[in-house]
């Protein structure tokens, strides 16, 4: 089903050893809007997704994987040489006692991943919605990511990540109006 090419989707590039961008970040690997949950999401609704759009949810889905793969070198390029001391002042002293600096999916305040993150309503169009606000969300968790980040590596990649968002929702937008044309025809003639 898939070929897997030993390079990310974009390049990751960081300038420098930052723990604190790296506590934002964790909010995209392991948060209630990141890419896990994302990932999950869409690849458990495209079984209950008419077949006009369930190859839809299976490419975002898996491009949503190729994402946190990218999220999870960030993080490991900012923390990869940061001290217990630095990893302490950036907000990250629990989640050094807990994991050294191993990656561990948990959102930027330190609350493990839960599947209460990922919705199946079994109702299309209601899950397509669930989508497009998901990915809205992502793209304004990047954007304020960006905000706070003196990195232009690595602000590089958060747009590029960014960018993708606004990409799914427009596709998912897209999959809503052909479930409702389709849901609109005459059925009985």
């Amino acid at each position: 089903m898939w070929v897997y090419e030993k390079k990310l989707q974009y390049p990751v590039r960081v300038s420098t050893c930052n723990p604190t961008l790296a506590k934002f970040l964790i909010e995209q690997y392991g948060g209630a809007d990141g890419e896990l949950a994302a990932a999950l999401r869409y690849l458990n609704q495209r079984y209950t997704i008419p077949d006009k759009v369930i190859g839809l949810l299976t490419d975002i889905g898996t491009e949503e994987f190729a994402h946190l793969e990218m999220i999870a070198t960030m993080i490991y390029k900012l923390t990869k040489d940061a001290t217990p001391e630095e990893m302490k002042a950036a907000g990250l002293g629990a989640h050094y006692a807990n994991h050294d600096n191993a990656l561990y999916y948990e959102n930027a305040a330190g609350s493990p991943w839960t599947a209460t993150y990922i919705q199946a309503k079994g109702d299309p169009i209601a899950d397509l919605y669930e989508d497009i606000a998901a990915e809205e969300k992502a793209r304004a968790t990047y954007q304020w990511i960006i905000n706070m980040s003196d990195d232009p590596d690595l602000n590089d990649g958060l747009r590029y990540l960014r960018e993708r968002e606004i990409i799914h929702s427009q596709r998912f937008r897209e999959a809503v109006e052909i479930l409702k044309e389709e849901r609109d025809k005459q059925k009985i003639f």
